[in-house]
């Protein structure tokens, strides 16, 4: 998208931009994967055997949760104090029986012993169990374990969760962990497409707390459920590559309208107001803050006040947003898109990197009831096809959503609900 300006204050997208910027990145995506395809990958020998490297993957994630867990959950907070009073529960008039009847025939196509891997209490620290990494040893059911009629009903739940724009985007993402092992020499046994774990917290439930989270490499949902509010975060949507030049997915690509309508957004913004946005205009390594083990991230503002924006700037960051927001189910996203407008005015964005098509950057939108984090990553499971591989590149895009203040993994609604009902006793 490009930004024109009528007056000082307004601007447009258009299309014109997205589909310049669009050819940009899709022929250096082509022309990188295309020649790695067309040559003999230089691979290693396998120096461990499977059981060697799984025990070594055990023990990289024993000692992530170690110090991911070290402290309790307090929430990602500005300057280490929790703003009370800002999530209540309340009617959203949006109901969640498709959930829970989708997760209560997923439970049900189970087998015992798989029942027992997946449900965990409602309170369990299971939910802040998981990891973007593909080592990382998770709970719970994985789609790889599944049959056929268990592998449908899975994705019936994430179907009846998500809206069509988020179950493409989480099918998308795991297609692409298949590309990705077809480039490292067809290794699925590290990657592919069903090597994602489903865990449910809790009995669903149509007033008790419950929730269900889906885990793999670059796709990460926590769907927290009471009554008929849902938190949907953290959530975590990633992949490398983020575009599939080739192989059995070829053509399939995610996060794209995030990467270009951020770029278009910056772009948008006046010269006083970039002086304020872009923190940095070099982008030599990652920058995300706030993904696995940072849930008591401090994180104070920084970059451009939204107050500060024209409305027309106003409504393409809302718009921005809406992207993300929008893999819920509509209802839901309705209800979180009210509650991001009151605290628009204290909402703030910030850029690191480039402001040109096919430059690589990062982004963060936040305010104290979201947290939204755009990074183009340093290659990590393509380092061998990458022109640097110690650089960052528009093939490997890592995004975070997260809900400020303590209602990750919907925590202040159950803190609130066992407040009002003690259990237990």
């Amino acid at each position: 998208m490009a930004a024109t300006y009528a007056g000082s204050a307004r601007f447009a997208i258009t299309s014109d931009f997205m589909n310049r910027t669009r050819v940009v990145l899709v022929a250096a995506c082509s022309m990188l994967f295309g020649a790695a395809l067309l040559r003999t990958a230089a691979s290693s020998q396998q120096t461990e055997t499977h059981e060697q490297r799984a025990e070594r993957f055990r023990q990289m994630s024993i000692a992530g949760e170690t110090r991911g867990l070290a402290e309790p959950f307090r929430g990602i907070t500005t300057d280490g104090t929790v703003v009370p009073g800002l999530f209540a529960i309340r009617s959203t008039g949006v109901t969640t029986e498709p959930v829970r009847k989708a997760a209560d025939v997923f439970l049900a196509a189970l087998t015992a012993d798989q029942r027992g891997k997946t449900l965990f209490p409602v309170d369990d620290v299971e939910w802040r169990k998981w990891m973007n990494q593909d080592f990382y040893v998770r709970q719970g059911v994985s789609f790889l374990g599944m049959n056929d009629a268990q592998r449908e009903v899975a994705i019936q739940l994430l179907r009846a969760s998500l809206s069509a724009k988020g179950l493409k985007q989480t099918r998308d993402i795991m297609r692409l962990n298949h590309t990705l092992g077809e480039l490292n020499d067809n290794d699925f046994d590290r990657y592919g497409e069903w090597r994602y774990h489903i865990t449910v917290m809790g009995k669903p439930s149509a007033t008790e707390p419950w929730g269900w989270q889906l885990d793999g490499h670059h796709a990460i949902i926590n769907y927290f459920v009471l009554g008929d509010q849902v938190v949907m975060t953290p959530l975590f949507a990633g992949s490398e590559p983020v575009i599939a030049a080739a192989g059995k997915y070829k053509g399939t690509e995610v996060l794209q309208d995030e990467q270009n309508m951020g770029l278009a957004l910056v772009g948008a913004l006046n010269d006083a107001q970039r002086q304020k946005a872009i923190l940095k205009v070099s982008k030599t390594g990652n920058e995300n803050l706030t993904e696995a083990w940072k849930d008591n991230v401090v994180l104070d503002y920084a970059g451009v006040r939204v107050s500060e924006l024209s409305d027309v700037q106003r409504k393409a960051l809302l718009d921005l947003i809406a992207l993300y927001v929008d893999n819920m189910d509509a209802g839901h996203a309705r209800v979180k898109m009210d509650e991001v407008r009151r605290h628009l005015d204290n909402t703030w964005f910030a850029w690191i990197g480039k402001t040109e098509p096919g430059g690589v950057f990062y982004y963060r939108i936040h305010s104290p009831v979201i947290l939204i984090e755009f990074d183009h990553q340093v290659p990590a499971n393509l380092k061998h096809l990458a022109k640097d591989p110690s650089a960052p590149n528009p093939q490997h895009i890592h995004a975070v959503v997260r809900t400020p203040n303590g209602n990750d993994y919907g925590k202040d609604l159950l803190r609130q609900h066992y407040a009002l009902h003690r259990h237990g006793n």
